[in-house]
């Protein structure tokens, strides 16, 4: 893998057009197989050794609670690898979405399906902060009842998934009306509720039959052990904690990904690059709750070919090249000032929306 010249920081400034940036210094990066598996495979090993930790200990004591949150932060840096199996290339990196189903997707109900291909649709240059947009809504203008439910209404979610892949999937395949509602409405990580997935077809199908009768057996067969003793139902109890916390916490995560103010109205590249945000901050906690590169979310909306460990050297050298006026700085936020900003707001009149016309210039 070959480092990254100061060239191409300057290359970024000097343009605003994706394709000649990806034509100048898109060589230069190359997915490592190795990070990718070591990361992976680390992380889902201490997910499932805190989860199984905290499964054994009594309920609330301090064994229970450092587990229980040392599993969910494991977990969601593992889960989150859903999103860069939505950016790689099909076999870029050989058997790393099926192994990535079989010790993550699956067992925590979240298969790749969820994500890859409908994501695409959040980076689509006239889709993106439209309805069309799976991963945007005007959360800037919502309520704080409204924001609240958003992060801590996922924590049900547990309750719900396996009744999705478990029951209504095979159902869904008896009967043609049912498939067309949970394929569109029921197979999709979203925040805007306007946003209805079309069938999956070709190649795409086959990915999706394969992952969804993984799924139900995965669910009857958790099921069948309850039943017959083999897993105590409180590993069950557990489970749903550990996956409600990790969805929870992803949920504050996506509330500092966007400033979500843009109405429907299409927006430049330059434009979703202002609406998007790179978290600053104590590097620790900001790759605790934003992993896997989703910290330098800005940067990744603009360059989003680039893999989720060449990000920050990346956005260190933008920040190293760049002039003091340069709007690519005004992405930089502070999570904690970021959902302070957003509860203040939504308790005030409505503001200016975001208009894909404001440009800056000097990027």
């Amino acid at each position: 893998m070959s480092d990254v010249s100061l060239a191409s920081p300057r290359r970024v400034r000097q343009t605003l057009n994706v394709g000649e940036v990806v034509k100048e210094i898109g060589p230069d990066f190359e997915s490592s197989r190795i990070i990718y598996w070591s990361d992976l495979l680390a992380s889902a090993f201490v997910g499932w050794a805190a989860f199984a930790i905290s499964s054994r200990a009594a309920f609330g004591s301090l064994v229970h609670v450092i587990a229980t949150v040392v599993a969910i932060f494991a977990v969601l840096r593992a889960a989150l690898f859903i999103h860069e199996l939505s950016h790689l290339k099909r076999g870029q990196i050989p058997g790393f979405e099926l192994v990535w189903n079989l010790i993550v997707g699956i067992p925590f109900m979240i298969p790749s399906l969820m994500y890859v291909g409908s994501h695409m649709d959040h980076h689509k240059r006239m889709g993106f902060g439209t309805n069309d947009d799976p991963e945007y809504a005007q959360i800037a203008r919502w309520s704080r009842l409204r924001i609240a439910t958003f992060v801590f209404t996922v924590a049900l979610l547990p309750l719900v998934l396996p009744v999705r892949w478990g029951i209504l999937g095979p159902l869904s395949r008896l009967y043609p009306p049912l498939r067309r509602v949970v394929v569109g409405r029921l197979s999709t990580l979203v925040i805007n509720a306007h946003y209805v997935r079309p069938m999956p077809k070709g190649e795409q199908l086959k990915r999706w039959n394969a992952q969804e009768a993984g799924a139900a057996v995965f669910v009857w067969a958790a099921f069948g052990a309850v039943m017959a003793g083999w897993i105590p139902i409180e590993w069950i109890g557990q489970w749903c904690i550990v996956v409600g916390g990790v969805l929870c916490v992803n949920q504050v995560r996506t509330l500092v990904a966007h400033g979500y103010e843009n109405e429907g109205e299409p927006m430049d590249a330059e434009a979703q690059l202002l609406d998007s945000i790179n978290l600053r901050g104590w590097p620790v906690l900001t790759t605790l709750i934003a992993p896997v590169g989703l910290r330098y979310h800005a940067l990744h909306h603009y360059l989003p070919f680039i893999p989720y460990h060449m990000l920050g050297l990346v956005h260190r050298r933008l920040l190293a090249e760049l002039p003091q006026n340069a709007p690519y700085r005004a992405t930089l936020r502070d999570g904690v000032g970021t959902l302070r900003g957003l509860w203040r707001n939504a308790a005030s009149p409505p503001r200016e929306t975001f208009s894909a016309g404001r440009v800056a210039r000097g990027l």
